[in-house]
């Protein structure tokens, strides 16, 4: 499975209303901070994205800081980088940040979905 790329609030929306029946996770993303880079490349190497149980969408946060902020209104959640936000009938089911993000923990969760 590889990354879907989130570029405008209409694919925010959409996601958000699969979210419904399937769980649809947000990957929040700096292309220029080395703790983003870290943060991604753990999550990467974690094979959750392997899964076929959830979408996985990136966040260019340089290039889409507006849909970031729309996420963070529409999930009631602040704002950080890197942060991975995972959905599920329109509720947030994991929410970390930073070097706390997990994908063993990701795929925990989608197993026990």
């Amino acid at each position: 499975m590889a990354w879907i790329h989130l570029t405008s609030q209409e694919q925010l929306e959409e996601a958000i209303n699969l979210s419904e029946t399937k769980p649809q996770l947000f990957f929040k993303h700096s292309t220029r901070c080395i703790i983003s880079k870290m943060a991604l490349q753990a999550f990467e190497s974690s094979r959750v994205l392997d899964s076929v149980a959830a979408d996985f969408y990136l966040l260019d946060l340089l290039n889409y800081r507006t849909i970031s902020n729309e996420i963070a209104n529409r999930l009631n959640i602040i704002h950080q980088s890197p942060q991975a936000i995972m959905l599920s009938k329109n509720e947030v089911i994991y929410s970390e940040t930073h070097d706390r993000i997990d994908g063993s923990r990701v795929q925990q969760i989608l197993d026990s979905i």
